[in-house]
C-alpha cells in the first residue's frame, strides 16, 4: 500500500522524493552523510554562526562537543534548551539544524545548547545518553557564566533525540541533582517494540515515508546493544517501559498521523496523564516523520506552536 495520497499537499512531493535508508542494503556512512547534508541545506544551517565547546564528558568517557545559540541580551537571566538532535541514535549532528535552533533562540528568548552525543552503533547505550546528562549537568553548574536561571532549564528533542530527552529526565528525576523545568517531545522514538512483531499496536498507515519499521528495528538493535531486558536501565534505553513516569517536569509531546512514532507517543501521553503528569499532546494530520522540517504551512503551524509551548513552559 501506499499512503502518500494521506501526507500534506505542500509537503507530499518532497516526502515521495525523500531517499531512505535501506539497513539490509544501505552503508550507514552514507546516511549519517546525506541525513546531515539534507538537513543542513533544508534548513540553511551553513551561514548560521555559533559558538562550540568542548566540555567533560561522562567518567572514563571522551569529552563531549556541545554548540550555543545565544537568545538577543537581555539584562537579566535567561531561560535555557538542552536540545538533543534526531537520527535514531545512530546518525546526525549537533549543527545540523542550527538554521532553526538559531532562529528558535530569538524567538523564545532561551539560550540552546545542543549536544553532539557519541551515536550508535560505535557507541551502544548508555553511551549517547551519558553524554546527553554531562551536558545537561554542565549547563546547570555553569548557569552563572553563561547567564542562566537553573530553575529554567528544559529538555527538547526529535526523534531519536526526543527518546534521549525523555531518558534525561528520567535520569535528572532519579538522580536528584538537577531538578528540570519542562520536557518538550518532538515525536519522540520511545518504544523499541515499534516496527516489530512484538509492538503493541501497528497501523500500516503509518511509517512508510522517512523512518520505516525496517529503520526502527536497525537503530534499536544498535543502540540496545547486548542490554537484557531484565537490566534495571532497560528503561531509559526505552523509557515506553519505565514503570514509574511520576514527578516529571511539564510535558509538550507532538507527532504526525502517519509518523510511525505516533501510537508509542500518544501512549506516553496518556502514561503521563495517569501519572498527573501536566502534559499536551498535539497530533497533526496529514504529517509524516520530520514533517516540521519540510517547507510548508503545516511545518511552519508545528513550529510556532514549539515556540509558543517553550515560552509557556519557561
Amino acid at each position: 500500500m501506499t499512503t502518500l495520497d494521506l501526507v500534506d499537499a505542500q509537503q507530499r512531493e518532497t516526502v515521495a522524493s525523500f531517499p531512505s535508508f535501506d539497513p539490509a542494503q544501505g552503508d550507514l556512512r552514507d546516511f549519517r552523510r546525506d541525513l546531515v547534508e539534507g538537513t543542513t541545506a533544508l534548513l540553511q544551517s551553513a551561514s548560521v554562526d555559533f559558538e562550540e565547546r568542548s566540555i567533560p564528558g561522562p567518567k572514563d568517557a571522551p569529552d563531549v562537543r556541545v554548540i550555543l545559540f545565544h537568545p538577543p541580551k537581555t539584562s537579566g537571566t535567561t531561560a535555557a534548551i538542552l536540545y538533543i538532535h534526531g537520527g535514531g541514535m545512530i546518525a546526525g549532528t549537533s549543527d545540523m539544524q542550527a538554521g532553526l535552533l538559531s532562529q528558535r533562540a530569538s524567538e523564545t528568548g532561551a539560550l540552546i545548547v545542543s549536544v553532539d552525543y557519541r551515536l550508535a552503533p560505535e557507541t551502544p547505550f548508555p553511551g549517547g545518553l551519558e553524554d546527553v546528562y554531562a551536558a545537561l549537568v554542565w549547563l546547570h553548574d555553569h548557569a552563572n557564566e553563561l547567564g542562566v536561571d537553573p530553575d529554567r532549564i528544559m529538555v527538547m528533542g526529535d526523534s531519536g533525540g526526543g527518546c534521549l530527552a525523555a531518558a534525561t529526565a528520567l535520569l535528572a528525576r532519579d538522580r536528584g541533582r538537577i531538578k528540570l523545568r519542562a520536557q518538550l517531545l518532538i515525536y519522540p522514538m520511545l518504544d523499541l517494540r515499534t516496527g516489530s512483531p512484538d509492538a503493541p499496536s501497528d497501523d500500516l498507515k503509518t511509517g512508510e515515508f522517512l523512518w520505516t519499521r525496517a529503520q526502527n528495528r536497525h537503530a534499536w538493535a544498535a543502540v540496545r546493544g547486548d542490554l537484557a531486558t531484565d537490566d534495571p536501565r532497560f528503561g531509559y534505553l526505552s523509557p515506553a517501559f519505565m514503570n514509574d513516569l511520576s514527578e516529571l517536569p511539564a510535558t509538550f509531546i507532538l507527532t504526525g498521523a502517519l509518523d510511525l512514532f505516533r501510537d508509542e507517543d500518544v501512549t506516553y501521553a496518556h502514561r503521563l496523564w495517569q501519572a498527573s503528569v501536566p502534559t499536551e499532546l498535539v497530533v497533526y494530520a496529514n504529517a509524516v516523520h520530520g514533517f516540521d522540517l519540510l517547507p510548508s504551512a503545516l511545518a511552519e503551524r508545528a513550529r510556532q506552536d514549539i515556540v509558543r509551548a517553550v515560552r509557556r513552559m519557561l
